[in-house]
């Protein structure tokens, strides 16, 4: 399930990206060859206009055909030139470049706030200034594998609702009452009582252990006081934007940190998450619910948006570099160059998505 509904988050929001691309696009008159759904081989093939929208055999997102993106004799001197994306003006080709960028951004805003429109789970003393938590209840954020609540069946979403062991039982439960329940129960069995979603309370039973070298014993969760944000819709646009704004920032800041220190040697591929370890993520995110889940995509939108900013051949921030070199030279870059430099960064960028995927694998295994 946690696969399929990556899937799809990825589709969406590689063909969000692209259709960012396709609208600008159309709107300077420039041709539009190909809006693809997947990646080739193609399936088959639909042409309105000029356009041909193709749904194709892998569906891990989509991409757009723009004539003249990639420089050639026919789109640069033939008889559409005039439509080609390299004969339009340097701030035209810009926004065509950045609309992808942008429509990342956007959908980020709309899904941060429809869930402040919808109720959106958010860590107590992390709320809105002037706005209530709801519904506040301690949830299971993790759960460590082949631990005691692992063995029992404890899930990440779970909310506590009661405690019980030999000696005591309440249903006035906070951070600090668990800590102390699992304590005082030792060796013996501690019976928690839980809601997974909308159903009804449950109970399980869980055996506290202790760790080598531990004093106290442990079951092998992480746990948070979480509560329902919910504001008007007004209210909800401007901090759906705030948030956005806030997350694209420190975002950056730690890609920034992250090429730095990768620079310098100081940086460790065990710190990125690729396509592997995200599906683990979006698992952990649908248990906690739809609204979680879109939020969560905002976040991976906006990181798409950031990587893409990049000045590195291949992606929209190194096309953009091209263009501000071309615009200070007063002149194209050779052709040749531009393409073969687009090739290699498309290849490198491939090497390391396999490279972190190994990392991720491995990781997974141990």
């Amino acid at each position: 399930m946690s696969i399929f509904i990556f899937i799809v988050i990825l589709l969406v929001l590689v063909l969000v990206h692209e259709f960012g691309h396709f609208f600008s696009a159309k709107r300077f008159g420039i041709k539009v060859e190909e809006f693809g759904f997947g990646f080739p081989p193609k399936l088959f093939g639909i042409k309105k206009g000029e356009t041909e929208y193709t749904f194709n055999l892998l569906p891990l997102g989509g991409f757009v055909k723009i004539f003249g993106e990639n420089p050639d004799d026919e789109n640069t001197n033939g008889p559409e030139a005039s439509r080609s994306f390299v004969n339009k003006p340097k701030w035209q080709q810009a926004v065509v470049l950045f609309a992808g960028v942008f429509a990342n951004f956007l959908l980020a805003w709309i899904l941060f706030s429809f869930g402040f429109m919808s109720g959106l789970p958010t860590s107590v003393g992390s709320e809105v200034p002037g706005y209530e938590l709801q519904d506040i209840s301690v949830v299971i954020i993790s759960v460590v594998p082949e631990s005691p609540a692992f063995n029992a069946g404890l899930e990440v979403g779970d909310k506590i609702v009661s405690l019980k062991n030999e000696n005591n039982t309440t249903s006035e439960i906070s951070l600090e009452t668990i800590k102390s329940f699992v304590v005082d129960s030792g060796n013996e069995e501690l019976e928690i009582g839980y809601i997974r979603g909308n159903t009804d309370p449950k109970t399980i039973s869980v055996k506290p252990i202790y760790p080598e070298g531990a004093t106290e014993p442990i079951i092998g969760i992480g746990m948070d006081k979480v509560g329902i944000a919910k504001l008007p819709i007004l209210k909800a646009l401007k901090e759906g934007m705030f948030l956005t704004l806030s997350i694209t920032k420190s975002t950056a800041v730690g890609l920034y940190r992250l090429i730095l220190d990768s620079i310098q040697g100081q940086g460790s591929i065990q710190s990125i998450t690729g396509p592997v370890g995200l599906v683990g993520i979006v698992g952990d995110a649908y248990q906690f619910g739809l609204v979680y889940l879109l939020s969560f995509t905002a976040l991976i939108s906006i990181n798409l948006a950031i990587i893409n900013l990049i000045p590195f051949p291949a992606l929209d921030g190194g096309r953009l570099l091209f263009l501000l070199i071309e615009k200070i030279k007063g002149s194209r870059i050779n052709q040749n160059f531009f393409n073969l430099a687009n090739l290699i960064g498309f290849f490198i960028l491939i090497l390391l998505m396999i490279i972190v995927t190994y990392h991720d694998l491995v990781k997974l295994i141990m």
